[in-house]
């Protein structure tokens, strides 16, 4: 190889990562994080003037070249070499997180006409404000018996692109107008990379309900939805899909000059951040799900076959791995719960004390928390406080706790929200189960896993099932610096396949957790409880939640006319 760098852009929800690696054994050389300036916009936009409803996530496109232009050159002189030796660029991010540009790829927002204008705005993947777009096509989709459902569990979310679209029409319709496309933040940083905007298979795919053989939903199909979104995918959807890993373009001299990079490095087609931590984790054949864990939890399994399973999310040919089809299930709310808790209910005491011991409030919950057995808490929660992607797929269920007592502890409250993220992978992992896709194994990838031993050893019990941990930290990153040698191959350098980066950069583990056969035995009690509570609540018995989101939205609308 005339080089031996390959170079990783993890794009998360509240920053942005760089990572430096060689291509000759994955040894991660570099690595510098860049905090989005603007971070989430839930409340209003930039300047304070306009504000936001309610389930409301934008962000501010140049926070994403703002990774760029400080990370890479720092991450490259943390790592000692040279520009000279990268020799690809990959690129992984959160989706749908999308954005409408103008005919030149300008985002409308960087406007003054539009930059009051919420829906000109990126609409982060967690921007859960279009579920009545989403309700209403899915209620299309399903009287016109749509096929293309069966691949999505049989309903679309309001996280994804089509519904994402219809809330900009529907609420600003001089905005949809005047987009020329709309498209995925991750395909935009590639274009002003490589001065050419084309899709990614892996997130056209999954959130867009692209289909290699078939395309995007009929215009028949969007013509029912709306006579204005006809034409929608050859018009504000147009553009080349090419698969992740395969060369998008070269990185152009301007943005080289920016980066501090050599002009002409191949840039691969993005993959979804959670997708690349397949790759990143080594895992490239059947059996073994794989966990990317942060702020959300992503679900990953390929398979050899196209089956229909409960609440999948996705299911797409060479979606992350070539050559088989990738399966993705979800839960919005991982990370994000767990902050919740300490952020906002967690009483002073807690703080003061862990403060005096010199320790953080996450040390000091987990300490107590791994001294309780399992149902020693006499505790039981739905992990649903931003919705349930899988298996039920709607935003609007919410947060549940059950068996508080006036002895009940805080620690015994923070082991309730470990073990119901636990429970709701479970419940996951048994409807692959229950489609014929085998889960021998799981292999969980992100910070989380890497400093919360309790939380994995609890989802090994939960889930009855070995879980693995590598020992790369930054797997998603690792996943995208392997795309990059892969489309680095068109320019003399890199590797055939992704199968084959992995097998050379791939991780060695770090740690396995063996479940505990009476822990397994207790929450195998426990989880039928849960299952219970799921049905209840989520299958329809009970119309509670969705009845406290309505009255809540009615409340806030009441308000804000107030």
């Amino acid at each position: 190889m005339r080089g031996n760098l390959a170079i990783g852009i993890d794009y998360g929800t509240e920053s942005g990562r760089v990572l430096i690696v060689d291509v000759r054994d994955g040894r991660v050389l570099g690595s510098h994080v860049t905090a989005y300036p603007h971070g989430v916009m839930d409340d209003t936009l930039p300047g304070g003037g306009t504000r936001l409803g309610t389930n409301w996530a934008l962000q501010h496109p140049d926070d994403y070249i703002e990774v760029l232009r400080r990370s890479v050159p720092e991450a490259l002189r943390m790592s000692g070499a040279s520009a000279e030796d990268v020799i690809g660029i990959g690129i992984d991010f959160t989706a749908c997180t999308m954005l409408p540009v103008d005919a030149f790829d300008i985002p409308l927002c960087f406007k003054d006409e539009w930059r009051d204008r919420p829906n000109a705005w990126v609409k982060l993947w967690k921007h859960h404000a279009a579920q009545e777009d989403a309700d209403r096509l899915n209620e299309i989709a399903v009287s016109r018996g749509e096929s293309f459902l069966s691949r999505y569990g049989g309903s679309l979310s309001s996280e994804w692109m089509l519904p994402k679209i219809s809330q900009t029409l529907r609420e600003d319709p001089d905005v949809y107008e005047a987009a020329d496309r709309f498209v995925e933040a991750a395909d935009w940083v590639v274009a002003q990379m490589t001065g050419t905007l084309r899709r990614s298979s892996c997130a056209a795919g999954y959130k867009g309900n692209w289909h290699k053989a078939e395309g995007y939903p009929s215009r028949d199909f969007l013509k029912a939805a709306d006579p204005r979104l006809e034409t929608l995918a050859e018009t504000k959807l147009r553009g080349e899909v090419v698969a992740s890993g395969t060369k998008s373009g070269e990185l152009t001299g301007e943005m080289a000059r920016l980066i501090g990079l050599k002009p002409g490095i191949p840039v691969a087609a993005a993959i979804i951040d959670a997708h690349a931590a397949v790759p990143g984790a080594g895992i490239v054949a059947p059996g073994t799900m794989v966990l990317a864990m942060g702020t959300s939890l992503c679900h990953m399994i390929i398979a050899d076959t196209e089956q229909p399973v409960e609440g999948i999310r996705g299911i797409v040919e060479d979606g992350i791995i070539p050559g088989y089809y990738g399966y993705e299930a979800g839960q919005p709310a991982v990370g994000d719960l767990f902050a919740w808790f300490v952020e906002h209910a967690v009483p002073a005491y807690v703080r003061e004390e862990a403060d005096r011991e010199g320790i953080s409030v996450f040390e000091w919950l987990g300490r107590g928390a791994s001294r309780l057995a399992p149902a020693e808490s006499g505790l039981l929660a739905l992990d649903w406080w931003n919705g349930n992607r899988s298996v039920l797929a709607s935003e609007s269920l919410s947060g549940l706790i059950v068996g508080y007592t006036l002895h009940t502890k805080p620690e015994e409250v923070y082991r309730a929200l470990l073990e119901a993220t636990a429970f709701g992978t479970r419940r996951i992992v048994g409807a692959f189960e229950e489609s014929g896709i085998r889960v021998d194994a799981i292999a969980a990838n992100g910070g989380i896993p890497q400093r919360n031993p309790l939380l994995m050893q609890i989802y090994a019990d939960v889930t009855g099932k070995k879980v693995y941990i590598p020992a790369a930290e930054q797997a998603t990153a690792l996943g995208s610096a392997m795309m990059g040698a892969v489309a680095a191959t068109a320019a003399g350098g890199g590797y055939d396949s992704i199968a084959e980066a992995a097998a050379v950069m791939a991780p060695p583990v770090k740690k396995t957790y063996e479940p505990i056969e009476r822990n397994v035995r207790l929450y195998e009690e426990l989880y039928r409880e849960y299952v219970a509570l799921h049905d209840y609540f989520g299958r329809g018995a009970s119309g509670v939640m969705r009845s406290l989101r309505k009255l809540k939205e009615r409340a806030a609308g009441g308000a804000a006319d107030a």
